[in-house]
């Protein structure tokens, strides 16, 4: 008995097929005769139609699974589905759902997406991209991630892969970046995660996560080679530990055209909400006192973006770092601790500094899990990439979340920090729940007539505090966003909006204005640029507005964001493209999810 007839060519590559979409002529030109039902729909209503079906699934990892075969079948169907529901799906092609997909890939196991790259294999590299067949022009953003620290849930190996997926979904989706143009790749180094090991299912390579020299060496021979292979390509690096993400953007930003979304994308998400609170306070950044509850990847990136912002308003850059305090696992991070990694150094406090300052009262939290390798964003994304070693009940019972007193061996805890600095703004990027208690919020509104908190913690278990009691705590004066998505809050006929500080507000149109100015780097001045697009976007809204604009308007606020980008890209003299019409030139080159016509005949 004859199987199943093949599918054409056009029919079974997911960015030309479109189904049942091809009209009569279309399906006689390219041999489809027969091969589909007669009736021809429009797109809306294939989206109709597809919309209906994902509804029907009972469940939000069920839901990503209908949504990644529609991607694996046709692209324009998916990402117009995508777009008209962005706000809705963005949870569920991303983070939080991606990590329940995450730790299933290997059993879920459908078909590859994405280049796969074995670090047993380095001989393999170069050809895995060349067999791609890709001319130096044809790729515009390459996302790569070696999977060690995935959002909340930690190392998941070769399974990461999906997180560069996603993320290039959000850049389609979002800004409009040609997802023809686009790879997602992962760094296949091994795995220190038991449960994969031990999985005889697992895809990847079955050996501990290789580290050291050899690792080092993997990275430079990937990045040399895809800078050789697609010059004009940005290079997102995603998810890569603590110890390494810093340190590769440091050695090779200034080489490559290379942007870190977990360091660059959340510290501007954090700027442009700061910017916004200070609007309403009218207090330069200049004058500021920042507190950061969670010294990771994420909360040192955000405070580089912070002090950068005191320099550009005249402070110098001594200065700008007194002002921004951090407090991690063993407390507020002072100059004497001998475990302090490369990248807190620059933020810990002279010891003198702290003498006579009381410490050991109860609810002085210290770091406690703030700060090693466990907790991450929701792209919601944002700031909650702890990066720390966590194991930690979030619930605090033996950490810092817990209440009870520190004695000055333990550190000084963020309550005495709080007290003793009284802080403009307290951010936090810790990954403990409940970490910034009634008597922490009330202790600053002490000092601070408009107190500015952003607990930035995700997934909701483990954010520091909820937006509803920092405005009952504060009476309405506390000006806060959250790194999850949180319903308005009414304080005395006030009704507060709270913005979600979602990374997808910055870097889909940063890499828009990348790809459109062909900058050479990415620059400190691109990225403020980036946040002061975002922030522009809620500045006047009045009493209880938003301090960030809503995920709905994403797509119109990523197109404001990339004007802003190639503008400063320009100015700074690192665009190779300088567009007289800079507004025009990111609306061409958004990449629209609608059919076109096939370039191929049949055959």
């Amino acid at each position: 008995m004859a199987g199943e007839p093949r599918l054409p060519w056009v029919m079974s590559d997911p960015l030309t097929n479109r189904g049942t979409a091809f009209t009569t002529a279309e399906r006689d030109r390219l041999g489809l005769v027969g091969r589909l039902p007669d009736a021809v729909l429009t797109l809306d209503q294939q989206v109709r139609r597809a919309y209906e079906q994902l509804r029907r699934q009972p469940d939000d990892l069920a839901k990503y699974i209908d949504l990644e075969q529609l991607h694996d079948r046709n692209e324009v169907l998916y990402y117009r589905l995508l777009t008209d529901h962005l706000a809705e799906l963005l949870p569920i092609v991303y983070d939080p759902t991606v990590g329940q997909a995450i730790k299933t890939y290997s059993h879920e196991y459908r078909r590859p997406r994405g280049v796969f790259l074995s670090i047993d294999r380095p001989q393999d590299l170069r050809r895995s991209f060349e067999e791609l067949e890709l001319r130096p022009d044809e790729v515009d953003l390459v996302v790569v991630t070696d999977a060690e620290q995935i959002l909340g849930i930690g190392d998941w190996g070769v399974h990461g892969i999906q997180i560069a997926v996603g993320k290039l979904a959000v850049y389609t989706a979002a800004a409009g970046i040609d997802p023809a143009r686009c790879l997602p790749v992962v760094l296949d180094v091994g795995t220190d995660n038991e449960t994969l090991l031990n999985d005889p299912l697992y895809l990847g390579v079955r050996h501990s996560r290789a580290r050291g020299e050899r690792y080092d060496a993997f990275v430079a021979a990937y990045l040399d080679t895809v800078a050789t292979l697609y010059p004009d390509a940005l290079l997102h690096f995603e998810d890569f530990g603590a110890g390494n993400a810093r340190r590769f953007l440091e050695r090779y930003g200034e080489r490559y055209r290379m942007f870190n979304d977990d360091m660059q994308g959340t510290g501007a998400i954090a700027l442009a909400a700061v910017r916004s609170a200070l609007a309403v306070t009218g207090v330069p950044f200049r004058e500021q006192r920042v507190v950061v509850f969670g010294a990771g990847t994420a909360g040192v990136g955000i405070a580089d973006q912070l002090r950068e912002a005191m320099v550009r308003d005249g402070l110098d850059g001594d200065e700008a770092t007194r002002r921004v305090w951090l407090v991690d696992r063993p407390g507020l991070l002072l100059d004497d601790m001998d475990d302090l990694r490369d990248y807190q150094r620059g933020y810990a406090r002279p010891k003198g500094e702290v003498e006579g300052w009381a410490v050991g009262e109860e609810g002085d939290h210290g770091g406690g899990d703030a700060g090693r390798e466990g907790g991450r964003e929701a792209d919601g994304e944002v700031g909650c990439d702890a990066d720390g070693e966590s194991g930690r009940d979030a619930d605090g019972d033996s950490g810092p979340g817990s209440g009870q007193g520190r004695g000055r061996d333990e550190g000084i805890g963020l309550l005495t920090t709080v007290r003793n600095v009284r802080p403009t703004v307290l951010i936090g990027t810790s990954t403990v729940r409940g970490a910034f208690t009634r008597q922490v919020v009330q202790e600053m509104a002490k000092h601070v007539e408009r107190p500015i908190v952003f607990p930035l913690s995700n997934p909701t278990e483990k954010i520091e505090a909820m937006p509803a009691d920092l405005l009952r705590w504060t009476d309405g004066a506390a000006l806060t966003t959250a790194g999850i998505p949180v319903d308005p809050v009414e304080i005395d006929g006030v009704r507060h909006v709270i913005g979600q500080a979602n990374n997808a507000l910055v870097y889909p149109g940063l890499g828009l204005g990348v790809v459109v100015s062909r900058a050479e780097r990415l620059t400190p001045g691109m990225l403020l640029a980036a946040a002061e697009a975002v922030a522009g976007q809620v500045e006047g809204g009045g009493p209880g507005a938003p301090l960030l604009p809503q995920v709905e308007n994403l797509r119109a606020s990523s197109a404001a964001v990339a004007v802003a980008v190639v503008r400063a890209a320009v100015a700074e003299g690192v665009a190779r493209v300088a567009p007289d019409d800079v507004v025009q030139a990111v609306q061409d080159a958004m990449w629209q999810p609608v059919y076109r016509e096939s370039s191929r005949e049949s055959g």
